[in-house]
């Protein structure tokens, strides 16, 4: 993958928990960052990896990541690896974007999550949030090895 062409596709709303895994991983790919609104169909062209990541919203990815994917064409075999931050880890949150990567044709070769704070609705006014401090260092070490391991 060292000479593969790689975009990190991230929606990042609250706390900007998305956006630190995300640059994280930039780094090692040596890669940019864009949301999906400033991305185009055409512009995936140029890619061999592209890697989608959001906070996860009611158990899945944020709704401008599946908004981006529905209008997409062409990705027939197109390498993806999906990523999150969550309040709480479970894997199967993924699977919504999975599918839908799946159907646009588009082979997904990792995925990656991790804990992010979070102070949304009752979480706010009950506890002050959760997950204060998160991601931390094991979580930004982790999304590094992820990183590495799919670009390898």
């Amino acid at each position: 993958m060292n000479n593969q062409k790689i975009l990190i596709i991230c929606e990042s709303v609250h706390h900007g928990n998305t956006m630190k895994i995300a640059e994280v991983m930039a780094e090692e790919l040596k890669t940019d960052i864009k949301k999906p609104a400033e991305v185009k169909n055409e512009d995936l062209e140029k890619y061999d990896l592209v890697g989608f990541g959001s906070g996860i919203y009611n158990g899945k990815h944020y709704i401008s990541l599946f908004r981006f994917i529905d209008n997409l064409t062409g990705q027939k075999d197109k390498k993806c690896f999906i990523f999150s931050t969550a309040s709480i880890c479970y894997e199967k949150m993924h699977d919504p974007l999975k599918s839908s990567l799946l159907s646009k044709g588009f082979v997904v070769i990792g995925n990656f999550m991790c804990r992010g704070f979070s102070d949304y609705g009752f979480l706010k006014y009950f506890f002050g949030g959760i997950n204060k401090n998160r991601p931390n260092e094991e979580d930004i070490s982790k999304a590094k090895k992820f990183a590495l391991s799919i670009k390898n």
